[in-house]
């Protein structure tokens, strides 16, 4: 699914025009990135967990040449998926977890 089709649904499932539909979406993932960008957390339960993580320094290789190469720290965005939208995707393993669980 890409964008425009993703606003196709949010504009003809909410009654909104593609044009609103289009400045909501856009609203949120702005929101979501500000929010990330500034080091916070944004969750939505149920669905999953938007937040920043640091990558420490490290030494990589060159895959053509082989040599050595210094890869900076930085900060990358990082999604985590919660259990309703997991258990979506992979019902069995939902079921799986929740087996041991009652072990």
């Amino acid at each position: 699914m890409n964008r425009a089709e993703l606003v196709e649904i949010l504009a003809s499932k909410n009654d909104l025009s593609k044009t609103a539909a289009n400045a909501v979406l856009e609203t949120l993932i702005d929101t979501i990135q500000t929010a990330v960008k500034k080091g916070d957390a944004v969750q939505l339960v149920g669905f999953g967990t938007f937040k920043s993580a640091k990558r420490a320094a490290r030494t990589g290789k060159n895959p053509s040449t082989g040599a050595a190469l210094k890869i900076p720290a930085s900060t990358v965005p990082k999604f985590v998926a919660g259990a309703k939208f997991k258990a979506v995707v992979d019902p069995k393993a939902a079921k799986r977890k929740a087996d041991k669980a009652g072990k």
